[in-house]
């Protein structure tokens, strides 16, 4: 992956029998990236840590749908999310998303943010530091830190046709509060997503399907499969149902949503 990437992401909840069908549909265009290829069941954990200041404005913009916004999330993969781990920020600019990604090769690497003259630069490609330094200044100008640890389980498809195309589905979405810096899960920590809320309109789905693409080009093939498949596009965020998991933060009440801007007041 680049380190600065721009592109559409379209997500659709789908229910657990449609996976092998539209597996087989992008297996035409696609292969499985490195990770699934490796992993029995092709499905493989993603840890994500996600940042957020001390007010979770990160938050708060993405429940008022601020067009301009961004989040913060340290990557790791696996069941015990060892190393490499990943600084990614994800900046929304209404339909497009810009991903800065740098990958983090040092055990000692929460030092970073505790000790400003550390050297940043070892065991990072070199169009990747830009993008590391970039991820420490935003955190220590918002007063940002880890906020809740999410893991899922993935299958993932890379495009053979075109110059970049994904598809991915995740699924067994689990959550525990974090507010150190550790991306490894813990079993005795960790909370499983059982609100079907969190699916609302479509409780019997619990597959999370993106198709991600170039900015600059939709793949023809994309659009064929979400009208075969008859997908209707939604909006679904791992790092606001994990918060909900975790924290009083974004409740629901039995049947009406509550306002999530309510915490805030």
């Amino acid at each position: 992956m680049p380190p600065i990437l721009e592109r559409y992401e379209l997500k659709f909840v789908i229910p657990e029998h449609m996976v092998d069908p539209i597996s087989d549909f992008a297996s035409v265009y696609c292969t499985l990236d490195k990770y699934s290829q490796i992993t029995d069941g092709l499905f493989y954990r993603v840890n994500n840590l996600y940042f957020d200041t001390p007010n979770f404005l990160f938050l708060q913009r993405r429940l008022e749908g601020v067009e301009n916004r961004f989040n913060m999330r340290i990557r790791s993969y696996g069941e015990e999310g060892n190393l490499p781990c990943f600084f990614e920020i994800k900046q929304k600019r209404v339909n497009i998303i810009k991903k800065f990604r740098a990958g983090v090769h040092d055990e000692d690497w929460p030092v970073m943010f505790e000790k400003s003259d550390y050297d940043i630069s070892g065991k990072t490609r070199r169009e990747e530091v830009g993008n590391k330094e970039l991820f420490l200044r935003l955190a220590h100008s918002y007063n940002a830190g880890p906020r809740v640890l999410t893991q899922y389980k993935r299958k993932a498809y890379v495009s053979d046709v075109d110059d970049y195309g994904r598809v991915t589905f995740d699924m067994d979405l689990r959550y525990m509060p974090e507010e150190r810096y550790n991306v490894r899960p813990d079993e005795a920590r960790m909370i499983p997503n059982d609100d079907v809320m969190a699916f609302d309109p479509d409780p019997v789905g619990n597959i999370i399907l993106e198709l991600k693409c170039y900015s600059t080009q939709f793949p023809l093939w994309m659009i064929d499969l979400i009208r075969y498949f008859d997908l209707s596009r939604r909006s679904f965020s791992k790092y606001i149902t994990g918060l909900r998991s975790v924290t009083e933060l974004c409740r629901y009440d039995p049947g009406i949503r509550q306002s999530a801007l309510g915490v805030f007041i």
